[in-house]
């Protein structure tokens, strides 16, 4: 058991100064001071409304750790337990949050995936195929988190650093070996997985989103970029796209390299086989051998995914030719997922919410069927609004039928939204209909649809929630598509 630190070593750690009290021992740390017990150290950082340093007063932490606005404002309310005055809160909180919980990356086998797509699928190929391994793997993702295949409450795709920290020592204490976790721009940016250190590091691909944070592609890039500078022991990149090339440039000369086309690679893929099904078997090399793969998704990018796992797997230490065996099993929630009921067409759920996901997704419906292809497709509110056009443009130089939807809204006027998705549609051959209520889109989806066609709902994937004005409404696109296929109105 790791000794808790004092908070003069954590006031030398991160570079600060104790202001008033006496030194105290720190057993925990975290940004939401109701949350927080005694011998905590609460996190006020400061927010896009109000500063955290006036919760102080809501929680029982022993102290607290803020900047000098933070101190301000704690002197005005009278405070009198110690301050460990920063900077930059956020700068310093992944490295203190990791001490604090006893550093419990240095203990697993940590690999962090990043990109723009994919991310979720390869961590879920991955998880498979280490627990077939016979590993005790800790997942962290969008979908959630899961400790040996079961569920752990969490909020973010990548967790705020002293959860994160807080959830890598459960998993320590409780005999997880290996940590496979999607790392978002926002985290990296933000300094979440600052103070954890990465086995493997992995990129998958760029593609235009969160420009409402990132600001440019090449701000985007960069962020992605920071994750391998100084990065993990071993870089893992896809070099599939030009952002992948310059990846694997910044990641530098060590770099393992996995390609699945011309593009000169460490790893390649080769006898690619398209089931009717829609899985696919091809064989994935790594140091010249051959390690057959058979994957029960569709689509090009998730051989790319399959490829990017299994060299990630590697560099970790592990045997791909097992890692691929267990890989064969996986079904990845909200991600090309088939909804059946018996129809005489194709039905699929789908998390694409970019152009260029838009894009690869429809692409391979286009394989997969014989007749026409439908798509019921929104764009989140508060978010990236040059690519709502875009995606419009994506789907009806494709599909057949495009069905402009409500996504999550958010604080956003609907119409507003939907209507920059139109935009994107205009002189393209596709039917392009606009129906705001997303159960409606999708009923209609499926009363267009006839035998050999396809349709896939896209855009929220796994999400059980939509979300209008605040509020979040129960809604599964997976839950609203076989209802339509039964005959059924929710």
């Amino acid at each position: 058991m790791v000794s808790a630190p004092s908070l003069g070593e954590l006031a030398s750690l991160s570079g600060g100064t104790i202001y008033q009290g006496q030194d105290v021992t720190v057993e925990a740390i975290g940004l939401v001071a109701q949350e927080l017990a005694p011998g905590a150290l609460f996190a006020a950082v400061p927010g896009t409304r109000v500063h955290g340093a006036t919760f102080a007063a809501d929680t029982e932490a022993a102290a607290i750790l803020t900047d000098e606005a933070g101190v301000e404002i704690l002197q005005k309310a009278g405070e009198t337990r110690p301050i460990l005055v920063v900077p930059h809160v956020r700068s310093v909180l992944g490295t203190v949050s990791a001490r604090v919980f006893g550093d419990p990356s240095q203990q697993l086998t940590m690999i962090g995936i990043t990109g723009t797509s994919g991310k979720t699928t390869t961590s879920y190929l991955l998880e498979a195929g280490l627990m077939a391994e016979g590993h005790k793997v800790g997942l962290i993702g969008t979908t959630g988190t899961r400790i040996d295949g079961v569920a752990v409450p969490t909020k973010l795709t990548t967790p705020e650093a002293p959860k994160l920290q807080e959830l890598f020592a459960q998993m320590r204490d409780e005999g997880v070996t290996h940590v496979v976790m999607e790392v978002s721009s926002h985290a990296i940016a933000l300094g979440r997985v600052a103070g954890t250190h990465f086995t493997v590091g992995a990129f998958t691909n760029l593609s235009q989103d969160h420009l409402d944070f990132h600001h440019s592609m090449e701000e985007y890039f960069e962020a992605k970029a920071a994750f391998f500078r100084p990065g993990p022991e071993h870089s893992v990149v896809c070099v599939d796209d030009a952002w992948g090339r310059r990846m694997a440039e910044a990641a530098g000369v060590d770099t393992l390299t996995v390609s699945t086309g011309s593009e000169p690679a460490a790893v390649t893929t080769r006898n690619v086989v398209v089931e009717p099904d829609g899985s696919q078997r091809f064989e994935v090399l790594i140091d010249g051998a051959p390690i057959p793969v058979h994957l029960p998704v569709p689509g090009a990018f998730n051989v790319a995914n399959a490829a990017l796992a299994l060299a990630a797997a590697s560099a970790a230490g592990s045997d791909p030719q097992v890692v691929a065996q267990g890989m064969s099993t996986i079904q990845v929630p909200g991600r090309m997922e088939k909804i059946d009921a018996g129809q005489d067409f194709l039905a699929v759920v789908d998390y694409a919410h970019k152009p260029a996901a838009v894009a690869a997704m429809l692409d391979t419906l286009r394989q997969q069927a014989t007749g026409r292809i439908g798509v019921v497709l929104g764009a989140g509110g508060d978010r990236d609004a040059e690519k709502r056009p875009l995606m419009g443009a994506a789907a009806a130089e494709r599909a057949d039928l495009v069905i402009i939807t409500d996504d999550n809204p958010r604080s956003e006027d609907p119409e507003l939204i939907r209507n920059a998705i139109v935009a994107g549609t205009a002189d393209l051959p596709a039917e392009v209909r606009v129906i705001g209520d997303r159960a409606e889109a999708i009923r209609a989806a499926v009363s267009w649809a006839g035998p050999g066609d396809a349709i896939v709902i896209a855009g929220k994937g796994h999400e059980t929630g939509q979300l209008v004005n605040g509020v979040t409404h129960h809604f599964d696109d997976r839950e609203e598509l076989l209802a339509a296929l039964k005959g059924e109105h929710s």
